[in-house]
Formats: structure tokens, C-alpha cells, sequence
């Protein structure tokens, strides 16, 4: 086997994520490109994927039931959005009060 490049889907588990792997192929009655996902799970030693997260995988010898590749290298990792807390304005008492949301 080789090395194969995929995007993280679930990393919910200790030390091991799940990998949606992408492949185009050639349909000869179609004549399009069809795309496949295979999904692999992955040993992650030092549980460093998030989801979203591009990482290249490499084949092992089997380490559980399901598990036979290793997380070799984090390619991209995911942008994680984190939304903006709500300003706090403070009044001439010294005491902090939100703002109302608009």
C-alpha cells in the first residue's frame, strides 16, 4: 500500500481518527469522472487532529480491528471559527453590564 492524503471527519476517540480519503476514477460507459470516499480509521499518537484537519497517512501493521494506518503528518490544519463574545461597556459605578445583542 501507499501513502494516502485525506481530510479528518471524527476525532472522538482516544489516540485514533477517522479519514475520508477521495478518489477520481474513470466510468467507461458514463465517460465521466466519478468520486469515491473511502473512510479510514488512523492511529493519532499524540491526539493532535482536530476535524477538518488535511493529514497523510501511512500504512502499518494492524494495531486493532479497523486500525491499520498511522497519522504521518498534519499537511493543513483546520481553521476553527470562534465567535466574537458580546462587548462589555462599563458604567460610572465602576461595575461591567453587557451590552445587549443587535
Amino acid at each position: 500500500m501507499k501513502q494516502v492524503v485525506g481530510m479528518v471527519v471524527s476525532n472522538k476517540m482516544q489516540k485514533s481518527v477517522v479519514v475520508a480519503v477521495d478518489r477520481l476514477f474513470y466510468h467507461k460507459v458514463y465517460n465521466r469522472y466519478i468520486k469515491r470516499t473511502s473512510k479510514f480509521m488512523a492511529h493519532d499518537e499524540h491526539d493532535a487532529c482536530n476535524i477538518g484537519d488535511r493529514v497523510k497517512l501511512d500504512p502499518s501493521r494492524p494495531l486493532s480491528k479497523r486500525k491499520n494506518w498511522v497519522v504521518a503528518e498534519i499537511l493543513k490544519k483546520a481553521r476553527i471559527y470562534v465567535p466574537p463574545s458580546p462587548p462589555v461597556a462599563t458604567d460610572n459605578s465602576g461595575t461591567s453590564t453587557q451590552l445587549p445583542a443587535s
